[in-house]
């Protein structure tokens, strides 16, 4: 049984992570660390587990893993010193927002010999899936552009926490957070990007994005665009793809796919069968031994950190990035 402390409830999905490492049947939550000790303890206790003040001695007890949902500005700090002390480490996204940090806590992780995931759900998304599917066969030929848009009300609705416009905390706004998703299916389907544009803006004055789209070249040719927001109301999940051979709009799990590959055969149908959630794969890779989860590891977490760092900059100093 894999022993997890879990580090802070900062984050909105602290709970429910630590519910899904509880019922995996392979995994427990053991401990709880949290920067503010308050609320820390009452979670312990909520988990039947006990609540460590300091970081450094939970992270020297016997856990075996570490799921970081600290705010994201802290990940430097928290992730650094779990990848010395030796624990496997399950972290939020993003892993940080910068490449030169991103890049000292992966030398650490990587120095630790142990597995690292990260949270990536939407890879698990049937469309998602339905999309590397055909892209592995070919179906697209030539990707020329490819579009996802992932966005909710939760600035307009009025319920997002307040301390979610923290920016000294979160990093960023609406892109650091809801629109990674978006920028991991950019990094996902692109690959290296060169170069980066942005346009980010507030309709309700938070102090940060609320509203935001990235565009990205890519060395391949192809341009991504990720569009995300606070203020949007019942807004749907959409991918699109665009390529020499084949197109594919996806609005929810309603999917128009055309291709030269399925001219004269039936086109494949949307698989829902449900797969391994980012934290059951985590586990799975800790159990063997692996350096990380397929499709959720260091190198996939370090691309979206790239594309997170460069549009920011990109909107704040109002240019194109070139890399």
């Amino acid at each position: 049984m894999l022993k997890i402390a879990m580090l802070s409830k900062w984050h909105v999905h602290a709970e429910g992570y630590a519910r899904e490492f509880n019922n995996t049947g392979l995994s427990k939550v053991t401990a709880v660390w949290d920067e503010e000790p308050e609320r820390g303890r009452k979670w312990a206790e909520e988990l039947g587990v006990p609540f460590y003040a300091s970081l450094d001695e939970i992270l020297a007890s016997d856990v075996d893993a570490v799921c970081v949902t600290t705010p994201t500005t802290m990940h430097r700090e928290v992730i650094l010193k779990a990848a010395k002390a030796g624990k496997a480490i399950f972290t939020e996204k993003a892993l940080e927002t910068t490449g030169e940090e991103a890049r000292k806590l992966a030398d650490a992780i990587r120095a630790s010999g142990k597995t690292f995931g990260i949270s990536f759900p939407h890879k698990c998304n049937p469309v998602y899936r339905y999309i590397k599917a055909r892209i592995a066969e070919g179906a697209f030929g030539r990707i020329s552009l490819f579009r996802y848009r992932n966005a909710h009300n939760g600035v307009s609705g009025n319920w997002l926490p307040a301390y979610w416009f923290d920016g000294e905390k979160t990093g960023g706004g609406a892109m650091m957070d809801l629109g990674c998703h978006a920028m991991y299916f950019l990094a996902d389907l692109g690959g290296k990007p060169k170069r980066i544009s942005a346009l980010f803006n507030q309709l309700y004055g938070t102090g940060l994005d609320e509203n935001a789209i990235c565009t990205a070249e890519f060395e391949n040719g192809a341009i991504g665009v990720a569009e995300t927001a606070f203020v949007s109301y019942s807004a749907p999940l959409v991918a699109e793809v665009y390529g020499t051979e084949g197109s594919l709009v996806a609005v929810g799990d309603q999917i128009t796919f055309q291709s030269e590959k399925y001219k004269d055969l039936p086109v494949p149908e949307l698989d829902k069968t449900p797969v391994p959630s980012p934290i059951e794969r985590f586990t799975d890779a800790c159990l063997k031994g692996l350096p990380g989860p397929a499709e959720m590891g260091l190198e996939e977490a370090l691309a979206l950190t790239e594309l997170l760092e460069n549009a920011y900059i990109a909107d704040r100093e109002n240019r194109i990035v070139a890399l």
